[in-house]
């Protein structure tokens, strides 16, 4: 066969697969979950990470080993905050700070909006918000350093 030809049918293949133009999808959710996880753990942290879809539903979430319960909804909720917002966590929690513009803000929505930092809304190639991501585990450091990175290697295309 035409080697141009099979290196291109593969590039479509993983552009379609890991930069959806429209949505998340479970093959890119499932790979961009390994990696913050594997990063993760090179930090000591025990996080669950969730994905999200572009309406703000689970896609997929991964926990460590031994990682706190409660982490499992913080996490969902921070992906669901801010594919909802389509802004940070972390940047919310500026808002919502007393005196803010937006204080209150995590007593709508049935209690699911997160005013810490640990979620990133998720870009298509378009700038538009497909997905989010929200790591729960560690410090509000921690889990903000990971679901930016998370962010930044799905929009960089090297998930």
């Amino acid at each position: 066969m035409n080697e141009k030809f099979i290196k291109e049918t593969v590039d479509a293949i993983v552009e379609e697969i890991v930069r959806p133009s429209n949505d998340m999808t479970l093959e890119a959710a499932l790979i961009l979950c390994r990696k913050v996880m594997k990063k993760a753990k090179e930090k000591g942290v025990k996080a669950v990470v969730a994905v999200t879809n572009k309406g703000a539903n689970p896609v997929t979430v991964q926990c460590s080993d031994d990682s706190f319960i409660a982490s499992y909804d913080i996490a969902l909720n921070k992906a669901y905050t801010s594919v909802a917002l389509k802004m940070t966590t972390k940047e919310l929690a500026a808002l919502a700070a007393p005196g803010g513009s937006l204080y209150g803000i995590q007593f709508t929505n049935g209690g699911k909006i997160v005013i810490f930092g640990g979620g990133e809304p998720l870009k298509n190639k378009n700038g538009e918000v497909i997905g989010g991501i929200g790591v729960s585990g560690g410090s509000e450091e921690q889990d903000t350093y990971l679901a930016g990175y998370g962010r930044e290697i799905f929009e960089k295309g090297t998930v």
